[in-house]
């Protein structure tokens, strides 16, 4: 009676499975939106404005990324941005300027920068498609940008089922 040996083709293949999403933000990013802040949701009034920031309870964001932005359309001066900063910093992890997907975008980019593409020299690269964290399009261009000119190959989605986006020749 002969047995058949189960090989697992994934393992053998060589392949690197990289996830983007292991590059998503340590902290969570809260956007903190000042617009109720203005006169008539439109104009910054520096007096009303301070009065905002210093009734402010700041704690809230203990431990968190905070991205401060204002959805209204309407000419807001840098030195209210930096009050909040001011205001943020003994509480917040770190804090910006933007929307809390270009934030996320921001640090995800920052994570990515410190990678050393170079072991990634000659070998098959998958990045992975799904997961439970979301990660934005611009991150698998990032990762793709230092990938390319070392990589053997890249491919995206998982080791089973992958796109094939590019191959050394």
């Amino acid at each position: 009676m002969s047995l058949d040996i189960i090989e697992n083709k994934v393992a053998a293949s060589g392949l690197i499975t990289i996830d983007p999403a292991s590059f998503a933000p340590e902290f969570p990013v809260v956007e903190f939106d000042i617009k109720p802040w203005l006169f008539r949701e439109l104009i910054l009034q520096e007096k009303s404005f301070r009065e905002y920031v210093k009734s402010f309870d700041w704690s809230v964001f203990e431990g968190k990324v905070v991205a401060f932005t204002c959805s209204a359309d309407a000419i807001i001066p840098v030195w209210a941005y930096m009050l909040l900063g001011v205001s943020v910093q003994p509480f917040a992890k770190r804090f910006f300027f933007g929307t809390k997907a270009h934030v996320e975008e921001l640090l995800f980019a920052e994570a990515i920068s410190k990678v050393d593409f170079d072991s990634y020299k000659d070998v098959r690269v998958i990045l992975k498609g799904c997961g439970e964290i979301p990660v934005p399009e611009n991150v698998y261009l990032m990762l793709s940008a230092g990938l390319l000119p070392v990589a053997k190959s890249l491919m995206y989605g998982e080791a089973c089922s992958n796109v094939p986006v590019f191959k050394r020749k």
